[in-house]
């Protein structure tokens, strides 16, 4: 904290802006409407369009004058960087309105929504960059990988978690096994505008499933813009334009990652070539102020080619060390294309009714080829701190080799197509929504093609360990002859050509009314799917689910800015592709979709410290999950049992405090607990493998006090350790370890050279630039030895396995530079 508490001074001040379509009473567009705000003005044009910059963070007027209408005026007070759309009707013959206050966020805040400044996802550090870095900060939210953008809310599997952008879902690589295989995430950073995730109890227009919903907005643009961003770790590019007559606008996004700063500091030298780039466009077309058709597409090309050479891992005690020491040949090649395309139109005949039309489509083809022969030994460290070989293995007392082979194969292609309706009935006083109907119904249909060829051959000190349950007598060499089969430990060998049919769609009401002095609002709502699974070689299945939910939020007349809510409902899983294939690589039908039952209560209080905004925000979760579909986890791939043998809990309590530590910047304070557990064909309750108890993260902004140029980012983490997991064939019940606690810091530091752009003299060269900045950030600045998973290495002569460690990435340096104009 003293580290923390070391900056302290005020920052620059930042602007929204509010825009839209001004109207007359027949809903036309009414063009030269002038639109003022303090000292700055604009006019709209033929379109009614109209763009103004407002101050942040400040309530502000916003006056709307015609020489033939009514002059309108209401009172807005908006986030650092929000885009806000209001769209006013001009009337001839009423007064107007004059005394409203709007602010986007109070939405949110009846929702349960945590939202994230898309400034804040480009400024602070972390070892994979963007919108996951930031929700990973989350007491909700665990994540002991930084080199993956996956992560675990309240107890759920990677893939419990919806991610939306511009209401569009978008996927995820399937064959990904470790974290520096990832690449790029879908979300480019450059091109958001406002980031908003549930972490449970979320309504029912969000899709199916069980965790949590990630939804993002594109910015589309107003005027032409650029930025550029490089340095060790790869770097990017965006470009943004709109035509004259401001019906056209388009956002394009270049993005290229290298990994190997990272996996240079891990413990396996290897020869690692990565290559991770994508491309990703927005376009907007506005043809009139009834109508919008957008275009958001990306293309991304993912390989890694790694060649491990040598590997020595010191674990143990002080009193008794022990090294691994792994000798390599072989190479790893892995790829994933991937390619997304989505259509979108908006429909809105009046100001109260719109219409979304939207048809997507995802094509990826993953391939996962690698032989890794590994020549590993177990022996005794030398502690001699005078010697020259201090660390080194002295004594090898156990050897064995391993071979691992793949040949996996997956293409695989996701249509939707989808209708969405609003429509809204406005309270005549404050033109806020009263009545609120959504409804929607989609078509989705996935069509898998897949291969799966791996094995696994271990021998130890020159004898081939067999699997333990294969039916054969224990191979007992050399003291008796051997003579079963000479089998692979594991192999799996699988094809599957899956095509499964979805139909699914929401209903749900919203309203805002008075119980008594309590401002009260709800929302209830309820889903339905409908999914069928066929293809060569298995059985046709069909299956349907409900999932009625409900919210709930009580704002009480107290003098103490106090929000309650209340929210949940049944949310079901229908399995995905990845779900049905078991761990023998058959895909079974069959498998029937999870569900669960959410219960949400949360409290949210609005206060000023120091003169400065604040928010504490608590929840209590619980939830009871039905047909479990198990899982494991090694590093970040996911591995299912697929037949639903199990039932599940989880329950908890997340604190989260935001707000101004530092005049004009947002940072925050978190802690969570956690515990989930799963009962297995009726064993009884274990530790599932996302069961991390305790969290606490700080996200903090400051700027040096005497260099005010320079400003200062802090992301810290602190996690207990995650099970982790069991050799293969070994019974969950009898493996129940942990590891070690997570521990991260990442820091940095930014000068910004166009600080105070506001008081040089017009034409300077420095004018023309938003943001000039060149930083430094430092990731694992304490050089934490954190661990993802265990490699179970297995010994025949004294029969014991030994779980060693896979450490992650050490302290790492990394310089870079942003421009955006």
């Amino acid at each position: 904290m003293a580290f923390l508490l070391f900056f302290t001074a005020q920052v620059y001040s930042q602007t929204a802006r509010i825009q839209g379509i001004i109207l007359n009473d027949n809903n036309e567009p009414i063009e030269g409407v002038t639109v003022v705000a303090d000292t700055d003005k604009t006019t709209s044009n033929s379109n009614g369009y109209y763009l103004l910059k407002i101050p942040a963070n400040q309530e502000i007027t916003v006056r709307f004058t015609h020489i033939t209408k009514k002059p309108y005026q209401i009172k807005v007070k908006l986030s650092p960087n929000e885009v806000f759309e209001f769209n006013p009707v001009l009337k001839s013959d009423e007064e107007q309105l004059s005394e409203v206050v709007l602010n986007s966020r109070s939405r949110k805040r009846l929702e349960g929504a945590i939202a994230i400044d898309p400034v804040v996802i480009r400024k602070i550090p972390g070892a994979n960059a963007g919108v996951e870095n930031i929700i990973k900060s989350f007491g909700s939210v665990s994540s002991n990988n930084e080199l993956s953008t996956q992560y675990s809310v309240r107890g759920g599997s990677y893939d419990e978690n919806l991610v939306y952008v511009n209401e569009i879902e978008v996927y995820r690589p399937f064959l990904v096994r470790s974290g520096q295989q990832e690449g790029l995430s879908f979300t480019n950073s450059d091109m958001v505008q406002n980031v908003e995730f549930y972490a449970g109890g979320f309504q029912s227009k969000y899709g199916d499933k069980m965790s949590s919903v990630l939804d993002i907005t594109y910015r589309t643009p107003t005027k032409f813009g650029a930025s550029a961003e490089g340095s060790f770790l790869g770097g990017s590019a965006s470009v943004e334009a709109v035509s004259p007559n401001q019906k056209w606008s388009v956002l394009t996004g270049v993005r290229y990652r290298d990994n190997s700063l990272f996996v240079n500091s891990q413990e396996t030298e290897t020869n690692f070539r990565p290559t991770f780039a994508d491309v990703q466009t927005y376009v907007v077309f506005r043809p009139s102020s009834k109508w919008e058709h957008s275009f958001l597409g990306n293309i991304a090309q993912n390989q890694y080619r790694n060649e491990p050479i040598f590997r020595q891992t010191n674990f143990g005690t002080i009193d008794d060390p022990i090294a691994l020491v792994i000798d390599y040949e072989g190479n790893e090649n892995v790829q994933y294309n991937t390619t997304f395309g989505a259509f979108k139109s908006i429909f809105k005949p009046t100001e109260n009714l719109n219409f979304r039309f939207i048809a997507s489509a995802y094509h990826a083809v993953e391939q996962e080829y690698f032989d890794i022969l590994a020549g590993y030994a177990y022996g005794d460290v030398n502690t001699n701190i005078g010697s020259n070989n201090l660390g080194e293995v002295e004594y090898v007392t156990r050897i064995g080799n391993q071979l691992t082979h793949a040949r996996n194969d997956l293409d695989g292609l996701i249509v939707n197509f989808e209708t969405k309706a609003t429509y809204r009935i406005l309270d005549r006083e404050s033109k806020t929504n009263k009545h609120l109907f959504d409804f929607g119904i989609k078509y989705t249909r996935e069509d898998f093609r897949d291969r799966l060829v791996e094995y696994e051959v271990i021998d130890s000190a020159g004898f081939s360990m067999a699997p333990p349950n294969l039916d054969i007598i224990r191979n007992d060499q050399p003291y008796t002859s051997f003579e079963g089969p000479l089998v692979p430990f594991q192999s799996v060998r699988a094809t599957n050509f899956v095509q499964v049919d979805r139909y699914s769609g929401y209903l749900q009401y919203g309203n805002r009314m008075k119980w008594g002095s309590t401002d009260v609002t709800f929302n209830i709502g309820a889903r339905f799917h409908q999914w069928s699974v066929s293809g060569e070689n298995i059985s046709s299945s069909t299956q349907q689910t409900v999932s009625p939910r409900a919210q709930f939020s009580f704002k009480p007349a107290w003098k103490r800015d106090m929000l309650f809510r209340l929210s949940g409902g049944f949310y079901h899983q229908p399995p995905f592709y990845r779900e049905m294939r078991a761990p023998n690589g058959q895909v079974n039908p069959d498998v029937k979709a999870q569900e669960s039952i959410h219960l949400v209560a949360s409290h949210d209080y609005s206060f000023k410290m120091w003169q400065r905004p604040f928010r504490l925000t608590s929840e209590v979760f619980y939830k009871w999950i039905s047909d479990v579909n198990t899982f494991t986890v090694d590093n970040v791939r996911i591995r299912y049992a697929a037949n639903n043998n199990a039932e599940a809990y989880a329950k908890g309590f997340d604190m989260r405090l935001n707000g101004e530590f530092v005049p004009g910047t947002e940072s925050w304070f978190t802690f969570g607990y956690l515990k989930t557990e799963e009962n297995i064909d009726n064993r009884g309750f274990i530790a599932r493998p996302t069961d991390q108890r305790l969290k606490f993260g700080i996200l903090f902004q400051d700027y040096m006090e005497k260099i005010p140029n320079v400003k200062v980012y802090i992301n810290l983490v602190y996690s207990t350790g995650l099970p982790g997991g069991s050799p293969s064939y070994a019974d969950p019940y009898v493996f129940q370890n942990r590891l070690n606690d997570y521990r991260r810091a990442d820091v940095g530091f930014s000068y910004v050279f166009t600080e105070g752009n506001q008081n040089r003299p017009d034409g300077h060269w420095l004018k023309r630039f938003k943001d000039l900045s060149a930083g430094l950030e430092i990731f694992n600045l304490f050089n934490n030895q954190n661990s993802i998973t265990n490699t179970w290495v297995r010994d025949t002569f004294t029969s014991r396995q030994f779980g060693v460690p896979n450490y992650l990435t050490t302290r790492v340096f990394n310089l870079k530079f942003t421009a955006r104009i």
